[in-house]
């Protein structure tokens, strides 16, 4: 796992790094879901993967399977995970979808679509990047965001407008990616490989 660290080593943006962690494997999507046992040793490859990484905050989906995801690095490092149900996946929609996937793709299309008892990725994204902004307000330089594919993927989309739907398939769990600011630039990178 080590020569994960090697991939932002070098950087030549300086300043907040935030990282975007998506969830381990889970057992399912509601909140409770739980993480598999091969999540949970994910979950220790993740802790492993910020042994060299200086963090200063975590702040996690209240999702089980987001706060499962982060608990080994949080017990090692002492940190407190700061729960924020902005970061909570979004909701496709109340009913079921049996063609979820196709409405899903099509919400990448459409910012603005919505279905029964969801939010439109422009809701759903202007719900994170609230999340982002406040964690540039605040004096933590290296924060890890622990959150689920969707709403990350949007996420994503939001600093770098060609991520879309294929590229939110292609995302695995976990994920990890780095969002640096400088000097009011934001770059994004994803890290797990």
């Amino acid at each position: 796992m080590a020569n994960y660290c090697c991939l932002y080593k070098g950087s030549d943006l300086v300043g907040e790094k935030i990282y975007l962690v998506r969830h381990c494997e889970a057992e399912g999507q509601s909140s409770e879901a739980p993480l598999t046992s091969n999540g949970l040793r994910q979950a220790d490859q993740i802790c492993e993967f910020f042994t060299n990484v200086s963090i200063e905050k975590i702040i996690c989906s209240p999702f089980l399977r987001a706060i499962q995801t982060i608990e080994p690095l949080s017990r090692k490092r002492n940190i407190e995970i700061g729960k924020d149900d902005r970061l909570a996946e979004r909701v496709l929609s109340s009913v079921n979808l049996p063609d979820w996937l196709e409405k899903l793709k099509a919400t990448y299309e459409d910012m603005n679509l919505s279905f029964e008892g969801g939010e439109s990725s422009r809701e759903a994204s202007e719900r994170i990047v609230k999340v982002i902004e406040d964690v540039i307000g605040n004096e933590a330089e290296h924060t890890i965001i622990v959150s689920h594919g969707n709403i990350l993927s949007l996420l994503i989309k939001h600093f770098d407008h060609s991520f879309g739907f294929e590229q939110w398939r292609s995302m695995s769990n976990p994920d990890v990616y780095l969002l640096t600011r400088s000097e009011e630039k934001h770059h994004i990178e994803r890290l797990w490989k």
